[in-house]
């Protein structure tokens, strides 16, 4: 870390920080200059102990980090980027192949799930989306089938193949969530419910973590490495809007997170373009954002009827819209050396 001492700050102060520096187990390396002067710390960041606090002595006018906070998750600890096996293998997710995930917003039957598997199988998709558990702003909304709701995901998986993605919402759920899904996801809502990231991390399973409503991407990148802290390497970040103060979209999808995810770190990225802008009639041109940005895959929301959703409604595109989404991203996809 580096201090930055307040201009013309006296000799007694600046020897101050260099005792404490030495206490908390770093070096101090002191350069003085004509009006400022500043200390550099040499130790690991990482440690326990951060020095940050010193900024409470007189005369020291900032501290500023050199190391970054997630050595897992960044680039600094592997270059290459983390390839995530799902379903036992038979999929990859982070090498050349696009995958799209695919489902409805909740699972409502098992007539529309199975119909809904088998529309978008027949359009591309490699994964099946859909949610069993549902966290609703209002308690009074449809908070998903939950058990019955994995069920009947485990039922259109056994006919149609498609692996699973559903989320967890709870500590207390996630050994039962595992057993059904391929892959867990971990919401907007609960980004930064870190004992729910490291239950999660223990099932060894693929995790997808979707970014928090109002989470910078430091924080976002941080939540990632408490998942692989715990040993599981199997991670996907997801960005899917962040809350601002446009009104035009439910949310602002961030691309610009896309290209900052793929420069620090080894994750796969996924952009979630329903969540990403609230409204059907853009979805189409947030994918092909998202491909032309570095994404790693897309997970979309299709209903057979979106009038008659039981949640989110106005963000999910019919089946015969996603079909003309994935026909619409092949050229981007090879134009970028990739395929579905």
């Amino acid at each position: 870390m580096i201090i930055v001492f307040k201009p013309h700050a006296p000799k007694e102060q600046i020897d101050a920080v260099a005792d404490e520096v030495r206490k908390l187990g770093y070096e101090p390396r002191l350069i003085t200059g004509v009006e400022q002067s500043i200390c550099a710390c040499i130790g690991d960041e990482r440690s326990q102990h951060t020095l940050e606090t010193l900024t409470v002595f007189p005369g020291v006018e900032q501290v500023m980090r050199v190391q970054k906070r997630y050595k897992l998750v960044s680039r600094e600890g592997r270059s290459s980027g983390t390839v995530v096996p799902v379903d036992g293998g038979k999929l990859k997710i982070g090498g050349r192949k696009f995958h799209v995930m695919a489902g409805p917003c909740s699972v409502e039957s098992q007539e529309q799930i199975l119909s809904t598997a088998r529309e978008v199988k027949a359009r591309g998709a490699t994964i099946l989306r859909g949610g069993a558990f549902k966290p609703r702003t209002s308690p009074y909304e449809f908070q998903g089938l939950k058990e019955e709701g994995l069920e009947m995901l485990a039922a259109a998986k056994a006919e149609t193949g498609l692996p699973i993605i559903t989320e967890v919402l709870a500590e207390k759920d996630v050994a039962l969530v595992a057993r059904y899904a391929d892959i867990l996801q971990i919401g907007a809502r609960n980004a930064q419910n870190f004992a729910l990231l490291v239950a999660a991390a223990q099932t060894g399973k693929p995790i997808l973590l979707k970014r928090g409503l109002s989470m910078r991407i430091e924080e976002w990148l941080l939540a990632a490495e408490y998942i692989l802290n715990e040993g599981n390497p199997h991670v996907m970040l997801c960005e899917r809007g962040i809350r601002t103060f446009e009104t035009y979209t439910r949310n602002t999808l961030d691309l610009s997170a896309v290209a900052i995810a793929k420069q620090e770190t080894h994750l796969p990225v996924i952009i979630d373009p329903s969540q990403g802008c609230g409204r059907a009639d853009l979805v189409v041109a947030l994918c092909k954002g998202a491909v032309a940005m570095g994404a790693d895959g897309l997970i979309v929301e299709v209903h057979p009827n979106p009038a008659e959703a039981m949640s989110d409604g106005a963000q999910q595109v019919t089946p015969e819209i996603f079909g003309g989404l994935m026909k619409a991203i092949e050229p981007l996809l090879a134009a970028v050396d990739r395929s579905l």
